[in-house]
């Protein structure tokens, strides 16, 4: 501390401008940590993988330069000025500085970025082998239409598959551009209307994996949802006879009444289930409808009760959707219920 005149000069602390730069510091690795359970880091399949892996590369090189980026600064507030030569290396360590952090090092690092995205770009897209199982998934507002079309059946919301084994997306629109994204087994695609997108996936252990609609559509996007459903290939084996099994006609009992009223209803008019008159496909098929996790494209939990709710107002549940609540209530509901149970 000196006097110069009535006035006191005193010297900073380093302490302030040291915790300045903590501060972002330490939010970013806050940030990072919350950040850990984000599905897309956690690949269940050779595309996510490799996905996953230009990210962490990304990543760390994106540290490496915050960090040399932070002491730079972090030098350049602590150091104190000295005499002319001092100064003057100074200059000359700041202009190589200059040269090689503003152009030489971003250049070298743009270029392996690019060599590597490249690298992951031409494996994703090398085509699978042939005879893989193909899945056809077209969107719609605000659900997913899956049709198996090598075995002559579809179903909604839910694609299964067998582990281990690559298999084939093929991806359309029915109305405006959607996205398809499983975090855990690939990366983003577009569904544009008129166009048929492809893509290979594959999940290395059985397991549920979540999808969702990336790309805004409307009203109910955040509520445009599906599971892939990857199984060991017996139980995936066992999974395809089962939707290829004809559908028994009830012949008694309030199954059959609920068959009825059905098939009286307006229910015809949008859905179809295999072996019967309903044959529609404006809205999901309904022939596996008990058998499914989820109602309305995740929405809610398939239970009897949560399928009653929406079958009577599925607005309420979805504003938005094209479902319009059904005048079907007490004992013509229930007995509609039993016949869909039997809808395996």
């Amino acid at each position: 501390m000196r006097l110069l005149g009535h006035a006191t000069i005193q010297r900073s602390s380093p302490r302030p401008r040291l915790l300045r730069l903590a501060i972002p510091v330490i939010s970013i690795a806050l940030a990072l940590l919350s950040g850990c359970r984000i599905r897309a880091l956690d690949p269940a399949g050779p595309a996510s993988r490799l996905i996953a892996g230009l990210w962490w590369f990304m990543l760390a090189i994106s540290i490496i330069v915050f960090l040399a980026v932070v002491v730079t600064l972090a030098i350049a507030l602590l150091r104190r000025r000295g005499d002319e030569e001092e100064e003057a290396r100074a200059h000359r360590v700041s202009y190589g500085l200059i040269t090689w952090g503003g152009a030489i090092v971003p250049g070298i690092i743009v270029l392996g970025l690019m060599i590597y995205n490249t690298f992951v770009i031409v494996n994703l897209e090398t085509p699978p082998p042939d005879n893989v199982l193909e899945v056809m998934v077209r969107a719609h507002h605000f659900w997913w239409e899956v049709n198996y079309h090598q075995y002559g059946f579809a179903t909604a919301n839910e694609i299964h598959v067998p582990t281990g084994q690559p298999f084939v997306v093929l991806l359309d629109s029915e109305d405006v551009i959607h996205s398809f994204w499983v975090p855990q087994l690939h990366g983003k695609r577009d569904l544009m209307p008129d166009f048929t997108g492809r893509l290979w996936m594959q999940a290395d252990e059985p397991g549920i994996y979540r999808g969702q609609c990336a790309e805004f559509c409307g009203l109910q996007h955040a509520k445009m949802k599906f599971v892939v459903v990857a199984l060991e290939p017996n139980d995936f084996q066992a999974w395809l006879q089962q939707q290829l099994e004809e559908r028994l006609i009830p012949t008694s009992g309030r199954a059959l009444r609920g068959r009825q009223i059905f098939m009286g209803s307006e229910c015809v008019y949008c859905h179809a289930i295999s072996g019967t008159n309903a044959t529609s496909t404006f809205g999901p098929d309904l022939t596996n409808i008990a058998s499914r996790l989820e109602l309305g494209a995740g929405t809610l939990p398939n239970t009897r009760g949560n399928l009653a709710a929406w079958i009577i107002d599925a607005q309420h549940f979805k504003p938005g959707n094209y479902m319009p609540p059904m005048p079907i209530e007490g004992p013509d509901l229930q007995d509609m219920l039993h016949y869909m149970d039997t809808l395996h």
